[in-house]
């Protein structure tokens, strides 16, 4: 199938309704939702193009310009890996402002899906009674429905990392769940990782370690070991990425946090990502870790928890001593100072913003 204008599987719904052509769909989303409605004015232009602004978890937000042309064959090549074809019933229940959000109704589009929208909450299955083949969340988002997941048969989780507690309550649900790893620039995601329904046992979820990529990726790690994306079928430029990775094969990578985030603290480089992944045993509340400026380290690890307390010094001696039993922190993952605050800066789609959350505390 190639990318033509004004393209529409005769099989795509919307709501449930049905439509001969773009001029219909544009019609009925101008009653429906102005973002939607919007986004589909722009995808049905004569332009080849369309702007996409990117959610600012990893730096400040902007616009960036990606070819419809390439919009359609990442479309094309999520229906193919997930083997979802003509008449799936899909879900749309992240916003319609993000990548994420445009790619379901442009795989709807293409795929001949049944898409039906709902608004985009932190809880979007609550009042869902249908059940639907496939839909895509945020990890908060997943962490609320977590009673509800049972309604969607198959579910990809982007825009944020699936913590070790949810992943084990992932392990206890029929839905197969997914990981995806990409960004704006690669149109959504270029790799996946399974987070459950493992065969033959459903608790051997270690496996999840690992991202597959999609057909026609090629990945390589650059000097500072970050993933190097070549994918054409979706971007034209070669794509250098601040993610810090692993090379399990051609083919896989480990995810082991971002290059911009690493702390060189007296000479020692630690990873935040790694730091926190371990840090989930210790803590139930939301937290980070961060570095801070110091005259002696340069820099300085620290602790920052989302939660409203006044008497902090014994929590904050309870956490250490519970970080030093379980003999899996070095002495150098071992924060030297922990702060509290009743509420973090999130993005539009629940990711901490560590930077604007940190000057809430003076830093």
């Amino acid at each position: 199938m190639n990318y033509s204008k004004n393209f529409i599987h005769n099989s795509f719904r919307l709501n449930g309704n049905s439509f001969t052509n773009f001029t219909e769909v544009l019609n009925y989303t101008a009653k429906i939702s102005n973002d939607v409605f919007l986004f589909l004015e722009e995808w049905f232009s004569e332009s080849n193009s369309v702007i996409i602004r990117t959610s600012g978890s990893t730096g400040k937000p902007k616009n960036i310009e990606l070819q419809k042309e390439k919009m359609f064959n990442s479309a094309i090549a999520t229906g193919n890996y997930f083997g979802l074809k003509a008449e799936t019933t899909a879900l749309l229940c992240l916003p319609i402002n993000y990548v994420a959000g445009k790619m379901m109704l442009i795989r709807a589009l293409t795929l001949g899906w049944s898409l039906d929208i709902v608004q985009s909450n932190a809880n979007p299955l609550e009042n869902v009674s249908k059940m639907y083949d496939f839909s895509a969340m945020v990890p908060l988002q997943v962490e609320n429905s977590i009673n509800y997941l049972d309604k969607i048969r198959k579910l990809i989780v982007g825009g944020g990392v699936v913590s070790n507690p949810l992943l084990i309550k992932l392990q206890n649900v029929s839905t197969y769940v997914f990981a995806t790893y990409g960004m704006t620039e690669t149109i959504t995601h270029i790799a996946v990782k399974k987070l459950n329904n493992f065969s033959p046992l459903k608790t051997n979820f270690n496996k999840s370690n690992y991202y597959t990529t999609l057909p026609n990726v090629t990945i390589y790690i650059d000097e500072r070991s970050c993933l190097v994306i070549k994918a054409l079928k979706v971007s034209e430029k070669i794509l250098f990425t601040n993610d810090v990775v692993r090379l399990i094969s051609d083919t896989q990578f480990e995810w082991l946090g971002r290059f911009d985030n690493v702390i060189n603290s007296g000479g020692v480089k630690l990873q935040p990502e790694l730091i926190e992944s371990k840090l989930v045993k210790v803590l139930e509340k939301p937290f980070f870790v961060a570095g801070i400026s110091d005259e002696l380290l340069g820099s300085k690890l620290i602790l920052v928890v989302e939660d409203f307390i006044t008497n902090t010094q014994e929590l904050k001696i309870d956490i250490i001593n519970n970080m030093k039993s379980l003999g899996v922190f070095t002495k150098y993952e071992i924060p030297k100072e922990i702060y509290f605050l009743p509420e973090f800066k999130y993005t539009e789609s629940g990711k901490i913003q560590r930077n604007e959350t940190l000057i809430l505390i003076g830093f």
